[in-house]
């Protein structure tokens, strides 16, 4: 039995990105652009951000599914894909995150 992956989130927002938004929740949105998703987005990490505050480990899963959910409408409105987010992530996990954050350009 196979999992699902944000890898395969990315891969149905990308698909509904060519459905009808009368259709598509997520064509809804992207039509809407990128200011709008990201608008979105941060609504929704506000609100996970309070769940953990209050220590509410049922509403911090539904709020944390939709902070991926829509951090992955918002790369896919400025097309870019999953992956490069991905490899960024092992890119900096190669180093301690110390070392990670000495490197980065001032």
């Amino acid at each position: 039995m196979s999992r699902f992956s944000l890898s395969d989130l990315a891969s149905l927002i990308a698909l509904r990105a060519k459905a009808g938004a009368d259709r598509s929740y997520t064509k809804s949105l992207l039509d809407k652009g990128p200011a709008h998703a990201a608008r979105k987005f941060g609504e929704e990490a506000i609100e996970a951000v309070i769940a953990a505050v209050e220590g509410d480990a049922s509403s911090l899963t539904n709020e944390a599914a939709d902070v991926l959910y829509h951090l992955l409408v918002v790369l896919q409105t400025r097309s870019v894909p999953l992956q490069n987010v991905i490899d960024e992530l092992e890119r900096r996990t190669a180093m301690s995150g110390l070392e990670e954050k000495a490197a980065r350009p001032a």
